[in-house]
């Protein structure tokens, strides 16, 4: 179900992906928008995974796909924004709240194929804006069944 407002998912889909003071402190959030909101925020790491390596393979696009359900067109549209976008890691990172980081962390690796050097790299710093520590992020990586990035 959509949470009360406007334009529910389409419009919260919209705040995260648009990026930086998408929630003004002032704004009450219901339990249902929290949960949108998470959504998005997971759609968002995925989103930036995905493009960082520069291309799109299908695998990749399949995955996007997946991750959107049955979006609307204002949340394709929105997904079309962010692919269009550079990658962010320190914007994706500041929207994470404190107890959220391993699960974005993971969104982003699940994303992925892991088996080109920009998305080892990605990674990297997504964990380094995250504040995850090396021996963290491997234990994501076996959760996930992925190769490790730090030795």
């Amino acid at each position: 179900p959509r949470a009360g407002g406007d334009g529910g998912l389409g419009d919260l889909l919209g705040s995260v992906l648009g990026g930086a003071a998408a929630r003004p402190g002032n704004l009450q959030i219901e339990p249902e928008q929290a949960q949108e909101i998470s959504a998005a925020l997971m759609l968002r790491a995925i989103i930036q995974a995905v493009k960082c390596d520069g291309a799109l393979d299908a695998g990749e696009k399949k995955k996007l796909m997946d991750a959107m359900g049955d979006a609307t067109p204002a949340e394709v549209q929105a997904v079309n924004a962010e692919l269009a976008r550079p990658v962010d890691v320190d914007g994706l990172a500041k929207m994470v709240p404190q107890g959220m980081e391993a699960q974005v962390y993971l969104a982003s690796l699940s994303a992925i194929d892991l088996d080109q050097q920009a998305e080892a790299q990605y990674l990297h710093a997504l964990a380094q804006a995250l504040e995850l520590q090396p021996g963290e992020v491997n234990a994501l990586h076996d959760r996930a069944g992925a190769p490790h990035i730090y030795r």
